[in-house]
């Protein structure tokens, strides 16, 4: 069982990692998006959103300060869902794709929120003490 966990917190930390560095890649195209919802500072949300995915992916691949990363989970999921995937006040072509991803990312929080419960240290984590990063396993 440890092993497949290891195995989704390689997954879960790599789609957070890679859409952190897309935030940056695609920074123009996704500024342009975020001004045509109207979201007020759309550069500097687009920054902030990226680090706090990278940071998400980091901490949940590396299993170091999860609640960090889940904290990053919620502070980029509820305005990003509720600003960009406002399905309730699209058109009619634009309302299935924002129904979508707004449950999407209604599930990506509520997956996240459910790491808190997992007990620490997590299996095959690194896991700092007196500023070293060391390889641990849980029994």
């Amino acid at each position: 069982m440890k092993e497949t966990f290891l195995m989704g917190r390689i997954i879960v930390g790599a789609f957070y990692i890679y859409n952190g560095i897309s935030h940056f890649l695609r920074f123009t195209a996704l500024t342009e998006y975020a001004k045509s919802k109207g979201v007020p500072f759309p550069e500097g949300g687009i920054a902030v959103t990226g680090v706090l995915l990278l940071i998400a992916g980091i901490t949940f691949l590396l299993g170091i300060f999860p609640e960090i990363g889940v904290a990053s989970v919620v502070i980029f999921f509820i305005p990003v869902t509720f600003l960009m995937h406002n399905f309730w006040a699209v058109s009619q072509e634009q309302k299935a794709m924002d129904m979508v991803n707004f449950a999407k990312n209604m599930a990506l929080m509520g997956s996240a929120l459910m790491f808190l419960m997992i007990k620490k240290p997590w299996p095959y984590s690194l896991k700092g003490k007196k500023g070293i990063p060391i390889f641990t396993h849980r029994a």
